[in-house]
């Protein structure tokens, strides 16, 4: 499956916004631990996901081609 994964603010820093070739990974929660085990930085951050720009409370199922957004907290002002 391929995704478009997009990273912001301090997770951008060692997670570089990429195009993602990954078999096997079907969920949001998957995905997290793949993620979490590939940059071990995340595993130690609180952040939200976005799949095609919309924000997740739970897991949600990834289709090849979909856009995930990895975002660390923020607040509105």
């Amino acid at each position: 499956m391929e995704i478009q994964l997009i990273s912001f603010g301090k997770i951008s820093e060692f997670l570089h916004s990429q195009q993602l070739e990954i078999e096997g990974i079907s969920d949001t929660d998957q995905l997290k631990a793949y993620l979490e085990s590939n940059f071990l930085q995340l595993a130690d951050l609180k952040y939200k996901l976005a799949v095609n720009k919309i924000l997740i409370q739970e897991n949600t199922h990834l289709n090849s081609g979909d856009s995930v957004a990895v975002m660390p907290p923020f607040s509105g002002g």
